[in-house]
Formats: C-alpha cells, sequence, structure tokens
C-alpha cells in the first residue's frame, strides 16, 4: 500500500517513539559530523532500530518512503525516533527542502538560539551568528537535504516508478552505507554517496568492514525482486552475528546502569542516615533539656503552691482586680490563655525563642527571665483606642506628625511635624473629654518643620527641637518662645536628646556629625564627625557619659563621651539605614532600620569593639523607606510604626509581634477615605509607667492606644 493513503498520517503514530526535544539530534547531524569515530555495535544498534521501525509499517501494509536520516532524531543512549518533517515530507520529488516545525534545519536553529541566550560576553552572540553564517555557505542545509533524496531514491523511483517495500529497504542499503563509512568534507560525501546507485563503494569500507559492504551491496540491487524483504533483513546471518555481540554489550551497560543506580540510592540513603542522625541527635538533647526543663519547672509550680497554701491570704477564682497600678487583668485558666492571645498560633516561633534562650542558657536562672517574657507577652490580647485626637488644623495642607514625646510625669505630651508647630495637649483631658476636635493647651508656631522633639527630663518647662534647616532649638514651654538656638549643623538635623544631665544635649544630622550642646552656652561642647547621615542620637536614661546614634551606613556606634576619637562598640547586623535607637535599660538597646527588622543588643560587655551578634532580630512590621517611629516601655515592650499604616507592638522576649493596631484611611480634616497604600505610622510614644502609647500617622491621625 502506498503512503499516500488517507492512514498514512495514523500509521507513523505507531513509529513514534518520542517527541523531539531541545537535547536531541538530527541523525543527518550525526552522520555528517567529521569527528565522529566508528562504533560498530553502535552503527548496528541505531540501523536495528530503524529496520524494526520499517518492518513494524510493512507489516501493517504500509510503505515508509521517509526512511531517510534527515527524518529521524538521536536521543539519550542512541535511541531512534522518528520525525514527521517538512523536509522528507515528499521524497518522491526530491525536494527535501522544507523548514517546518520538527525539521533538521528547525533543530540546528533552535540549538543555535540556546547557545545565543546563553551567552554572556558583549559581542559574542555577534560572533556566533557569523560562523553560523560562515557554517550554513559551507555546508547548506537546503542543498544537503536535496543530496540526501537523490541517494536515498532508489533506482525504480528515479525512474518513475512508485515507492514500494523493496525501495524502503534499499534506502535501509544506503543507511547501513554512511553508518559505517564517514567522510571528512561535505564534497567527499557527495561524491561518494552518488556512486551508490553503481553499487560501488570505496576499498576502505571492503577492507574495513567486509560483512557490511556485502549486506549493503544486497540491499543496494538494482532488481527491487532481488533485495531482501524487511523479514529476511532481520533474519539474516548478518544481524544476528553482530545482534548478539549488541544484546552481549546492552546486558553490559544495563548491569553497569544498575550498579550506577543502586551506588546512587546507597549513596542518597547514607547521606539520608547522617542527616537524620543529626537531627535525631538535636532532638535527643532538646528532649533532655525539655525534661530538665519541666522537672524544674515543676518543682517552682509545688513550691509556689505550697506557699500559697500556707498563707493565710485568700486569692478570689473570678477577682478582676489583680493588676499592677492602673491595669486589671482577669485571672484564666491556661487553655483559655491559649485561645485569647493565640498561643498555638505562635507556637512554632515560641518554641524557637524557647531554644534560642535555652541554648544561651548556662544555669537554670534563665527560666525566670523566659517565663516573665512569656507572661509579658501573653497578657493583653489587644490595642484598644483610648482616645481619638482630632485637630483643626485647616491651614496645612500635609499634617505629617514626625516626632511625640511626653514629659517625666506623663502628664503632657508634645507634637511636632511638617507643620512647622510644635503642639503641647493635657494627657489627662485627652482622654477625659468627648469631643470632635481636640485642641492643644499650648500652640508654638516655628520657622521650619521640625523633625524632633524631646522634652528635658528633668525641667518640666523645657522642649528641645531639630529642624529641617540643620537647627537646634531649646523652647521654654511657659513662654512660649526660644531660649536656646544653635546652629552649627550644616545640614537637616533628624535627631535630639537630652541626658540624664539637664543641660546636657545631643544632636545628629545629615552633615554626618554629632553635636554635644550645653543648653547654658551658645556654642557646642563636643563633635563626633561619620562618613554617613546620622539619623537618631540616643542617651541612656540615667547617664550622661554615654551616647548611641544610629547611622545610614547600616551601623549603630555606641560611645563614652569622655573619648570622642573612638567608639566604644559598633553594632554591624542590619542591612540598611539606622532609623532610631532606644535604650531600654542602661545596657540593652533596640535599633530600628529600614531593613524591616528592630534588633535588640546587649552593651554589658564592651570589651568587644565589634558587636554583630544581637539578642532578638524583630520581624513583622514593615519598614523599607520611611522612619516610622520607636518607643520603649519599662517593661520591655517595643513599639514602631509600620508602612502599612499599622502600630506594631513586640516584646523584647520574642521576635514575632505581640499586638497590632491599623489606622482608619480618613482625612482628619476633609473626613474623606484616602489611599491606604501611602500611609504609615510615623511616630510613636509609650506613656511612663502604663500600657498605654500614643501614636501618630502620616495624615496626622493621632490615637491613644492601650494594651487591653
Amino acid at each position: 500500500m502506498d503512503s499516500t493513503s488517507g492512514d498514512h498520517d495514523d500509521d507513523h503514530e505507531n513509529i513514534v517513539v518520542g517527541p523531539l526535544e531541545s537535547k536531541d539530534v538530527s541523525l543527518r547531524q550525526w552522520l555528517d559530523n567529521t569527528n565522529r569515530v566508528i562504533d560498530p555495535l553502535e552503527c548496528l544498534h541505531i540501523f536495528m532500530q530503524i529496520t524494526k521501525s520499517v518492518s513494524l509499517a510493512h507489516s501493517q501494509g504500509f510503505v515508509v518512503q521517509n526512511n531517510r536520516p534527515s527524518c529521524f532524531v538521536m536521543s539519550s543512549f542512541n535511541h531512534v525516533s522518528f520525525i514527521e518533517s517538512a523536509s522528507c515530507s515528499d521524497s518522491s520529488s526530491g525536494s527535501g527542502s522544507g523548514s517546518g516545525p520538527g525539521s533538521y534545519q528547525d533543530v540546528t536553529s533552535v540549538n543555535a538560539s540556546h547557545k545565543a541566550s546563553e551567552t554572556t560576553r558583549p559581542g559574542q552572540a555577534e560572533s556566533d551568528a557569523k560562523q553560523a553564517e560562515e557554517k550554513k555557505h559551507m555546508f547548506p542545509m537546503k542543498q544537503i537535504l536535496q543530496m540526501e533524496a537523490d541517494w536515498y531514491t532508489s533506482p525504480e523511483e528515479a525512474a518513475g516508478g512508485s515507492s514500494s517495500c523493496a525501495s524502503d529497504v534499499y534506502r535501509l542499503g544506503v543507511l547501513l552505507f554512511e553508518l559505517y563509512y564517514p567522510c571528512s568534507s561535505p564534497e567527499e560525501k557527495n561524491s561518494t554517496m552518488s556512486t551508490l546507485k553503481h553499487r560501488i563503494f570505496p576499498p576502505q569500507l571492503h577492507f574495513k568492514w567486509p560483512k557490511v559492504a556485502f549486506f549493503s551491496l544486497r540491499l543496494l540491487h538494482p532488481d527491487p525482486a532481488s533485495r531482501p524483504n524487511i523479514d529476511e533483513v532481520l533474519e539474516s546471518e548478518f544481524l544476528k552475528e553482530l545482534g548478539e555481540k549488541l544484546d552481549e554489550r546492552d546486558a553490559a551497560i544495563e548491569l553497569q546502569q544498575k550498579i550506577i543506580e543502586q551506588e546512587t540510592l546507597l549513596e542518597f540513603l547514607s547521606t539520608l542516615q547522617q542527616r537524620k542522625q543529626k537531627v535525631a541527635d538535636y532532638l535527643h538533647k532538646d528532649l533532655s533539656r525539655l525534661s530538665s526543663d519541666l522537672q524544674e519547672v515543676t518543682k517552682m509550680q509545688a513550691s509556689a503552691r505550697r506557699k500559697g497554701d500556707s498563707s493565710s491570704i485568700t486569692i478570689p477564682q473570678n477577682d478582676d482586680s489583680v493588676g499592677c497600678g492602673s491595669r486589671k487583668r482577669i485571672r484564666r485558666t491556661p487553655k483559655e490563655i491559649q485561645e485569647s492571645y493565640g498561643l498555638m498560633k505562635n507556637y512554632k516561633k515560641l518554641e524557637s525563642a524557647y531554644f534560642l534562650t535555652r541554648s544561651r542558657a548556662r544555669n537554670s536562672g534563665w527560666i525566670n527571665p523566659f517565663l516573665e517574657g512569656l507572661s509579658k507577652y501573653m497578657s493583653f490580647s489587644q490595642l484598644k483606642v483610648k482616645a481619638d485626637l482630632k485637630q483643626g488644623d485647616l491651614l496645612n495642607s500635609s499634617s505629617l506628625v514626625c516626632s511625640l514625646s511626653f514629659d517625666r510625669e506623663g502628664e503632657y505630651f508634645a507634637t511636632a511635624g511638617v507643620n512647622k508647630k510644635i503642639k503641647f495637649f493635657e494627657y489627662d483631658s485627652i482622654l477625659n473629654e468627648n469631643q470632635d476636635i481636640h485642641f492643644p493647651l499650648v500652640e508654638i508656631p516655628t520657622r521650619s518643620k521640625i523633625s524632633s522633639i524631646c522634652w528635658n527630663r528633668y525641667i518640666k518647662s523645657q522642649i528641645a527641637s531639630s529642624n529641617f534647616e540643620g537647627v537646634v532649638q531649646v523652647w521654654d514651654v511657659t513662654q512660649s518662645q526660644v531660649s536656646m538656638e544653635m546652629r552649627e549643623h550644616e545640614r537637616r538635623v533628624w535627631s535630639v536628646d537630652f541626658s540624664a544631665d539637664p543641660t546636657l544635649l545631643a544632636s545628629g544630622s545629615d552633615d554626618g556629625s554629632v553635636k554635644l550642646w550645653n543648653i547654658n552656652q551658645g556654642a557646642s561642647i563636643g563633635t563626633i564627625k561619620t562618613k554617613a547621615n546620622v539619623c537618631c542620637v540616643q542617651f541612656p536614661s540615667h547617664s550622661s557619659n554615654f551616647l548611641a546614634y544610629g547611622s545610614a551606613d547600616h551601623r549603630v556606634y555606641y560611645y563614652d563621651l569622655r573619648n570622642l576619637h573612638i567608639p566604644l562598640c559598633t553594632l554591624i547586623g542590619h542591612k540598611k539605614t539606622v532609623s532610631n535607637i532606644k535604650f531600654i535599660d542602661s545596657t540593652t538597646l533596640v535599633s530600628s532600620s529600614t531593613d524591616n527588622t528592630l534588633k535588640l543588643w546587649d552593651l554589658s560587655d564592651t570589651t568587644s569593639q565589634v558587636l554583630d551578634s544581637p539578642l532578638q532580630t524583630f520581624s513583622g512590621h514593615v519598614n523599607v523607606k520611611n522612619f516610622v517611629g520607636l518607643s520603649v516601655s519599662s517593661e520591655g515592650y517595643i513599639a514602631t510604626g509600620s508602612e502599612t499604616n499599622e502600630v506594631f507592638i513586640y516584646h523584647k522576649a520574642f521576635p514575632m509581634p505581640a499586638l497590632s493596631y491599623k489606622f482608619n484611611t480618613t482625612d482628619p480634616i476633609s473626613g474623606n477615605e484616602v489611599d491606604d497604600n501611602d500611609q504609615f505610622v510615623s511616630s510613636v510614644c509609650w506613656h511612663a509607667r502604663s500600657s498605654t502609647l500614643v501614636a501618630a500617622n502620616s495624615m496626622g491621625n493621632i490615637k491613644v492606644l492601650e494594651m487591653v
């Protein structure tokens, strides 16, 4: 039956072994490789695969017609696959110049494009293109395919007859010759292949592969009737003899492959065993520590219960007045605590915090601090709005609050920002009065935008400010006027802070300097010069001899002010600008950065000039471009703003947020909804010795929030 039958396409479906992949190579390309070394068993393996494909088609009554090298591809392990190709779809015409999908021309162009995409040197792709173009002229694809069609056309087809099964056998004879006789140039290839129709072989083939030459001559007989049929080809002594060797090699290859696979499996299992053993060792240590800690906490609990039993004081089960200061707490069962405060939700992070703390512990003394941290972390369930401070500031288009500050007793707080005003509010009246608009007790206009304010810790009527023009000012609140003005900075001053000495003030500026001021003198009394912008300065609460500052070079510097030449310690760990720093106590510092993290540092050991291992890294808020504020409470709570328009609360014991509160998106003046993506919480400040804080966002919204 001729290949022009309507069922021709369906038949070729049975011959296809696999799809053409980018790693496959055309059999034509493989044969024309001038560096190819003849491996007789490899050639036989290829020949037998194609012969069996032709046999399958003949057994179903079809003539293959296109069993030419350009219609096959070689994949891994020399597996041969037939492809339906435009280049070999009309062999009787001898054109063979197709460029459709699957053609040899497509395969080479795909490979070229892959190589071009992998180049890294400028101009290399252009050089590769030139080489490809030169190669194309040396060995033109269209011409090769046309010549191939001529080489593989049987004598009866050349005479105008139709294709037959005998014609396919003839083409197998041509293929067998090509497999065993490589040529060194296109010219030699064309000259040698053109003589096959006359059954003239090069002497080298007869000398080196006499059985191949003899069998190929049988297949190339000019009389179709004198050629063996496909079954006779498969049953020939030539193929049987070599086939036995091929079977032996295949068996050896298969055995070798199994050995390699087994070795790979052994290596995998061995590596897996080692890793699991390490995990088991860690688990054993963890279980041992847990067992020890359980015993310790059980003893502590038993001791506490014995003391409770011996005490004459009765604790009511539903007493809601137990608390610290003005804060009330409700007694809850362990299950209620877990459900209310999300113990299970944060279980993994709590687990990590426990093992991190445990690994640093040298004795059982770590348990009480961890227990205290866990208690404080789970003591509150939400941030509740106690007061919403709405201001009638209609004349200012921008109301960004850059800084908040409480006086020492927490009776008053001040706000300042880009509206060029410092406003003072009475804390209790804000909480008690239910007003639509809250007016400040005092309002001081300024000439420039304010970046930072700080209340004097001992002089209640005194507050310092820094502005965008590089000026540091000290204000008398009762007189609403400047009492001291310092103009030594050359660029914007980001931060000011009073020390424990009420006359000592520090400021940090974009000019790369930290200046120390005595408010009774007009000039600075000391300068620390740096190479980067200084974004924040901070004194410990009970000392005037030490100072820390954060820099745009991603570092925090800690100085003894009695030696301004070199820092006591440099804190390294942030990946972007350090925007804020606060002391929790005299030796513990929190730093905030636009790398989305806060870090907790231990300064108790300053013998090392560089600290690169923070005690804790806090993450959960978003901070990549703005200064979002930072404040710490006396009980170890840390408040920060976020570029998600939220306030986040951490406790120093754990790296994940304990609470958060999201500001609404309403303009405080117009009442209209605004784009939340552009809003962020810009400043936060804890009220002294309580669980409340004041927070402000970039729209000028100010809220008093309480942990409950």
